[in-house]
């Protein structure tokens, strides 16, 4: 359940036993550009409960978590830094100066998952957009009128945030999927009850792998070469896996050497599929083992055609910065273009 604040107080009257907070402290300018009342109304609708432990207030919450982003802190390192900081503790909204952790750090895993990606972009437009008022007039009592006409400039791009990933090759990419392949063979090996363990010719693999990255200028014909090798090295590796794991108990393998095994899977069916037919484009194609989200965005720029992360939509307003939209596959920003300008120009 929860149960709205008595009511938000101004710096000056929050009780500190090292003074009056002083007004220019970038938390005391942030706490007052923050719509909290607003906030609240909107946070309050997310229990629909009235029974149950009573929830920590949103300003807690919300400042909580703006707090561990500003400074880059983890959860404990959050409520630590509250604990020793009298203007955080005011950010949050606090009455006064306490030395009791006014929150633990297992509460910012609530803290985040009540409050979503949808409802802190909602959270963004209270805070960019001026409360109006029943008599027609803005927060700062002026009346915008409807003969008021549009001001300022949008600018809405889109750009791409790259994933910390090696450049991805073709024969790299096999490459890296036959080192993991013979990992999981010395894994799987000792509790499948076999004497002999598979043959991977790992030495074999990474001989050839070695002297085709060594070299310096590479043909198309050396490349499908290499490549060809590479897929063979990890075919016959896949067919070892499987045919372990048909032996052995499924917990055996580790929990990330799962998921790459699944994502191995669908990276050599995307190789094989593109060396059969000498193209080197595929729905959804994976760049990265450990990241198999992660998908190449094709850029246009001189430098680099192509970047690999996610793709960002952000329009900028009076200063402000909002993400429209963010996607691991490629999409065309043109047709956010309207939704971002009657969200702007209502």
């Amino acid at each position: 359940m929860y149960r709205k604040d008595s009511g938000q107080i101004s710096f000056a009257e929050f009780l500190s036993p090292f003074g009056k907070l002083d007004e220019n402290n970038r938390w005391v300018k942030k706490a007052a550009l923050i719509p909290w009342d607003r906030i609240e109304e909107r946070y309050a609708a997310l229990f629909e409960s009235n029974t149950g432990n009573v929830a920590k207030p949103v300003r807690m919450a919300l400042g909580a978590l703006l707090i561990r982003q500003e400074l880059e802190l983890s959860d404990e390192g959050t409520v630590q830094t509250v604990l020793e900081n009298v203007y955080t503790q005011y950010f949050i909204g606090l009455h006064e100066f306490t030395t009791k952790a006014p929150f633990s750090a297992t509460s910012m895993v609530y803290f985040r998952k009540r409050l979503t990606a949808e409802v802190m972009a909602e959270i963004n437009e209270m805070i960019f957009v001026p409360e109006k008022r029943e008599d027609g007039e803005d927060g700062n009592g002026d009346s915008p009128g409807k003969g008021e006409e549009n001001e300022g400039t949008l600018i809405v791009d889109a750009t791409c945030a790259p994933a910390d990933i090696t450049y991805p090759t073709d024969v790299g990419l096999q490459g890296d999927a036959r080192e993991k392949l013979e990992r999981m063979v010395d894994i799987l090996h000792p509790g499948s009850g076999e004497r002999r363990k598979p043959r991977t010719y790992r030495r074999n693999g990474r001989r050839d792998y070695l002297k085709f990255v060594k070299g310096r200028k590479k043909t198309k014909k050396q490349v499908r070469k290499a490549l060809k090798k590479q897929l063979g090295y990890v075919r016959r590796d896949l067919g070892h896996v499987d045919t372990l794991l048909g032996q052995t108990d499924d917990s055996t393998l580790p929990v990330r050497y799962a998921g790459y095994l699944a994502a191995i899977r669908k990276l050599y069916e995307q190789q094989e599929l593109m060396y059969r037919t000498k193209t080197h484009q595929v729905d959804n194609r994976i760049v990265s083992i450990s990241q198999p989200h992660v998908r190449p965005i094709i850029r246009g720029k001189q430098n680099a055609p192509v970047e690999f992360g996610a793709k960002v939509s952000i329009s900028l307003v009076g200063g402000y910065s909002f993400i429209d939209k963010i996607g691991w596959d490629n999409y065309s920003e043109a047709g956010l273009l309207p939704q971002v300008i009657e969200r702007v120009c209502p």
